[in-house]
């Protein structure tokens, strides 16, 4: 910027500035990534990386995950069939280490458009440096196939595209990478 005032002559331009590497330190979750406790009939860990578009791990992510209960009812008074009591349905997870990891159990099918059922999944948000706005997408199980053909939210990704909005069986659960661009680049919803 430069000024006639003597007293602020040539000043620099400040720097633009974006979402940076401090979402661990100002958005901490008590419960971090534990939608249900340790010991939780079921549970199991949703885990995996987030990916920038040369394919390297981005380590200063935010994951929020949000889902149905197992009978694929919410704790919230917009639930045409009643709120599901005390089932929160809300993890949060950093990816310092390298991936989030979230502790879970797998959601029941929910209401879509016109009542026809979707598919079980996991609402995703990804929070990460460099961008002003959350991410959306959402996460499926690979043992819900058949119910995936049904799913009118599935059914509206392009064919070749719906593979990146479905996990892969892990040892302890479940894994699931977000790309963020480039090639296999994750499916992302406009909310």
């Amino acid at each position: 910027m430069t000024t006639t005032d003597p007293a602020r002559a040539e000043l620099p331009t400040t720097p633009s500035q974006t979402v940076g590497p401090f979402l661990h330190i100002g958005l901490v979750w008590d419960d971090g990534p534990h939608v249900v406790p340790e010991g939780t009939p079921g549970a199991v860990w949703l885990r995996g990386r987030v990916l920038d578009g040369a394919g390297e791990p981005v380590t200063d992510a935010l994951v929020e995950t949000w889902q149905a209960d197992p009978d694929g009812r919410f704790d919230h008074p917009d639930d045409p069939r009643g709120p599901a009591a005390g089932w929160r349905g809300f993890g949060r997870s950093d990816t310092r280490s390298g991936e989030y990891a979230v502790h879970t159990v797998l959601p029941g099918p929910v209401p879509g458009p016109g009542g026809a059922p979707q598919a079980p999944h996991l609402d995703v948000s990804v929070f990460a440096r460099g961008m002003l706005h959350r991410t959306v997408t959402r996460v499926y199980f690979p043992e819900h196939a058949d119910a995936h053909a049904a799913d009118p939210v599935l059914r509206a990704v392009p064919a070749d595209r719906r593979s990146t909005l479905i996990a892969t069986r892990a040892a302890d659960g479940y894994r699931f990478d977000v790309r963020l661009q480039g090639e296999g680049e994750t499916v992302f919803f406009d909310v």
